[in-house]
């Protein structure tokens, strides 16, 4: 009988995370769970890194989705459109990062990498380094004594840290490098973790037959444009349509990836991915990456509990739920 390394991936998107929140706030009630139980490694990204890093000290889903509902107006508050642009043009940034971090302090505290109860991957950017940066639960496979330490705070600020939108994450534990948000290269990042699975934990040799993933979108509000609109356009006409584009493309093709992995005989995983429900035209004006109005909350809420209502009882989902996670951390 195989063994499987199980891995949960949330993607990225903003206040678009308590779409994924309420998702797997089905699970956790349909199976009376947490989640991290389960999952021998949670790879999330920005948002969905906030969320992954929370579900790994035992955090309820329910408890990080009040925290989205409570928080997300201060995190995102609402202006007009003309001085969003300048902000996020001419002055450093749409927002400033204190009320995420204040949020982000009393959810974890002081807790650091070293508390949590499965393997981690957070991708990040290190903008020091010029390349990506994923912050890890340091385990014996690879020998790394470099995160353990680091604060959980200091963690979720890098991987969110979406250029335009938030000043960039500066670490002192890491010699005051700084970070943007990871969505830049694994806005999924499902591809982060099998990569991680296949060079410690999955093959010959090795303590795992096969590796399991549970990928979990965030909601996808680029449906396409109609034909012949301008092509030139500048930085102030793009804006935010940049980054959404970013996440989006890249979401998409590692999905498109993971599910020719999962048909291939060469590479030993199975792949399930919870989608991104279908926006009206409507729903698209209302559901944004920063808009967190008491509409768009709503609407968030409402179409998490629809996806999570409808996949709760799939017999791919149960299959994670089985069985407990078999690689220990603390």
């Amino acid at each position: 009988m195989k063994k499987p390394f199980k891995i949960l991936s949330i993607d990225g998107g903003g206040i678009k995370g308590l779409y994924s929140s309420k998702i797997l706030e089905h699970f956790e009630q349909e199976f009376q769970c947490n989640v991290v139980d389960h999952f021998d490694m949670i790879c999330g990204t920005s948002t969905g890194g906030i969320l992954g890093l929370a579900l790994s000290l035992k955090i309820k889903a329910e408890e990080i989705s009040r925290m989205y509902e409570e928080n997300g107006e201060k995190i995102f508050p609402n202006q007009s459109k003309l001085k969003g642009k300048i902000k996020q043009s001419l002055l450093g940034g749409k927002y400033s990062d204190k009320p995420l971090r204040s949020a982000l302090e009393a959810t974890f505290g002081d807790h650091k990498i070293k508390d949590s109860h499965c393997l981690l991957c957070i991708p990040s950017y290190s903008v020091t380094d010029a390349r990506p940066f994923i912050f890890k639960y340091d385990h014996e496979e690879n020998k790394q004594r470099r995160d353990n330490n680091a604060k959980y705070v200091d963690v979720a600020l890098a991987t969110s840290a979406a250029p335009t939108y938030f000043p960039l994450a500066e670490i002192e534990y890491y010699n005051s490098r700084q970070f943007i948000d990871g969505g830049i290269y694994a806005n999924n990042p499902s591809i982060v973790g099998l990569i991680e699975a296949l060079d410690y934990f999955v093959g010959e040799d090795k303590e795992y037959d096969e590796v399991q993933i549970l990928s979990i979108s965030s909601l996808n509000n680029l449906e396409g444009e109609v034909t012949g609109l301008s092509r030139k356009r500048s930085f102030l006409h793009w804006q935010e349509k940049l980054f959404e584009a970013i996440l989006t493309g890249q979401a998409k093709f590692v999905d498109y990836f993971m599910r020719k992995a999962s048909e291939s005989d060469s590479i030993p995983v199975k792949h399930v991915r919870v989608p991104s429900d279908k926006l009206s035209p409507t729903q698209q004006k209302i559901i944004k990456l920063d808009k967190a109005t008491k509409k768009s909350i709503n609407m968030l809420r409402i179409k998490g509990n629809d996806m999570g209502l409808l996949w709760r009882k799939k017999s791919e989902i149960r299959e994670f739920f089985e069985t407990k996670k078999t690689y220990k951390t603390n």
